[in-house]
């Protein structure tokens, strides 16, 4: 079969993200002035962020919660998805340029282009556009992908500099994925391509991809800083990630990797 053109098609995708944060008001100004997401209002837990009404990160109030540490598991970053290469264009044009917000990366991973940056909290933030999925290369069964010098210049020839077009997250945005810190590949493997039921797409040195549907990867997972870790503290960063269930048969449920970070399964309405 060939790839699902978008993250959000493929069997598991990812939903909404909780983040446990000590100034909430402080992180969420950074999600809306930085990434563009509008305020939905409260949630269940904590302050709703999205993009075109539909929710896309919860910011709960942990203000006693220790900082994150990145040598432990947890959050390595939230990868918001935009619609095409022009709107990650007029982002980085209006953010990195008329703005000249500090981005601490950018680079060409062959299947999408990304910019990285971090909250005032220490949560690391990827924005990104795929490349369509059919210029994706598969060999033998795993996607290619690399880390490579992003091509600025002609990513910003896509608009006019002189004319300023952003305004926030477009409608369509969701998370494309999320990428963990996790103590153990062998593991996290067993956990998420066992019980969570996400497929191998690719691996880099001390990091593996895991998706479903032909997608170059819906989960992250590495252990460059927390090899070794167990479950996690009391700290700020990821409480919780929605994996949106499409599958025949889907049922709500909930699935607790190695170092208790909960998966709230859910089916899309």
């Amino acid at each position: 079969m060939p790839p699902v053109e978008h993250s959000s098609e493929a069997p598991l995708s990812i939903g909404k993200v909780a983040l446990a944060v000590r100034e909430p008001d402080l992180v969420a100004a950074f999600y809306r002035n930085i990434v563009g997401l509008a305020d939905l209002g409260k949630g269940d837990e904590g302050i709703l962020l999205g993009a075109g009404n539909v929710p896309l990160l919860e910011l709960v109030a942990r203000p006693n919660a220790k900082p994150d540490d990145p040598r432990e598991a947890g959050l390595f970053h939230t990868a918001f998805l935009l619609p095409d290469r022009r709107d990650l264009a007029e982002w980085a044009a209006e953010v990195g340029i008329r703005r000249q917000t500090a981005i601490e990366g950018a680079s060409d991973h062959i299947v999408s282009e990304a910019f990285y940056l971090t909250d005032p909290e220490g949560n690391g933030v990827e924005i990104y556009a795929d490349r369509p999925a059919a210029e994706w290369n598969w060999v033998n069964g795993q996607v290619e992908m690399a880390t490579k010098r992003l091509d600025m210049n002609g990513l910003l020839n896509e608009v006019d500099l002189s004319a300023p077009d952003w305004e926030g997250a477009p409608e369509d945005t969701v998370i494309g994925h999320i990428h963990l810190r996790v103590g153990d590949l062998a593991e996290s493997d067993k956990f998420y391509l066992g019980d969570a039921g996400f497929e191998l797409a690719t691996t880099y040195p001390g990091a593996h991809f895991l998706s479903t549907g032909g997608y170059h990867h819906h989960i992250g997972t590495n252990v460059w800083h927390s090899g070794g870790s167990g479950p996690r503290q009391d700290r700020t960063g990821l409480l919780w990630f929605e994996v949106l269930d499409k599958r025949d048969g889907a049922k709500a449920a909930e699935l607790t990797d190695p170092w208790g970070t909960p998966l709230r399964f859910v089916t899309p309405s």
